[in-house]
């Protein structure tokens, strides 16, 4: 097992350097570095036997904590990809597209995919508007609301047609901001966001008070994957532990 714990070790540090290359203005790569250190410890243990030389009642205790978060993974993952293929009914009253990371150059790649299922649906569906919402965080020139407006607008989306929230600094505060923009009631809303993204979005929405939500799931890169479902685990959880959701 000390081989396996040491590959797995080599191949966390390597993909969190991976992450911490995109510069997305998150610490989420130093998760990596924490999980090739334990996969190290892991293998030191194993090399040495201290396994074996713990006694009986902690290694019991280990095996139902590790087991218990195992659950709790594998649960929470099974409803992120559940919501993969999600797709919304046709004349929505609004979308709600989430914000992620723009540049100077423009949007990021993930912001990309939400807007180009975005402009999508609205070349499809021309009753319906768009809200975008995201606020600038510390690494970007500008709003992400602004720079998603005018991607959209270069795409050939009517500027009548986009309303701005452009304060949000998280998933929970993008519905919460988005919501003052329309009629939670009875307006019918697309939560637009990547595929491993749609399942909070959407709960965060229902749990706000929209009674009508349909989740647009756009694609996200593979490259990129294990980093995504790790992170929204952690986000889902806390949302859950928040009462967000």
């Amino acid at each position: 097992m000390k081989v396996v714990w040491g590959i797995l070790a080599i191949l966390c540090i390597l993909y969190g350097f991976l992450i911490l290359s995109l510069r997305s203005g998150t610490l989420f790569f130093a998760v990596w570095f924490a999980l090739g250190v334990f996969f190290g410890l892991l293998a030191l243990a194993s090399r040495y036997h201290l396994w074996q030389k713990i006694p009986a009642a902690g290694r019991v205790t280990a095996l139902v904590l590790i087991a218990a978060c195992a659950a709790v993974f594998i649960f929470t993952e099974a409803r992120i990809i559940r919501e993969f293929g999600r797709t919304a009914e046709e004349d929505l009253d609004y979308l709600i597209v989430l914000g992620a990371q723009v540049r100077e150059t423009g949007p990021s790649v993930v912001l990309q995919y939400r807007l180009d299922t975005a402009a999508a649906y609205l070349e499809e569906n021309p009753d319906t508007r768009c809200i975008v919402s995201g606020g600038q965080g510390v690494n970007e020139p500008f709003p992400e609301a602004e720079g998603m407006r005018r991607y959209l607008e270069e795409k050939g989306i009517a500027p009548e047609r986009i309303l701005m929230e452009a304060e949000s600094g998280s998933t929970e505060e993008n519905i919460r901001n988005s919501m003052q923009l329309l009629d939670p009631e009875t307006d019918r809303a697309g939560i637009v966001t990547n595929n491993f993204h749609v399942y909070r979005g959407c709960a965060l929405a229902e749990k706000a008070g929209i009674r009508h939500v349909s989740g647009i799931a756009a694609p996200s890169k593979w490259l990129y994957f294990p980093n995504n479902m790790l992170r929204e685990f952690f986000g889902v959880v806390k949302d859950k532990l928040a009462g967000h959701i």
